[in-house]
């Protein structure tokens, strides 16, 4: 997910696509631990999506 598609979201929009996103990672961590996935780069997107979403979440709680 980019950073501009981010910004046009709503907090309650954010706070709905993190959930999802942390637990898509969780899902594809456990799976990548049981047997490797055949594309592991996908957890890092993810794993930065997350970071995006919780980024833009703290910016706008502080503003």
């Amino acid at each position: 997910m980019k950073q501009k598609e981010i910004k046009d979201l709503s907090v309650a929009e954010l706070q709905e696509k993190l959930s999802q996103t942390k637990k898509t990672y969780s899902d594809l961590k456990m799976a990548h631990a049981i047997s490797p996935i055949e594309n592991p780069m996908q957890i890092r997107s993810v794993r930065r999506t997350v970071a995006r979403l919780s980024a833009e979440l703290t910016k706008r709680a502080l503003q």
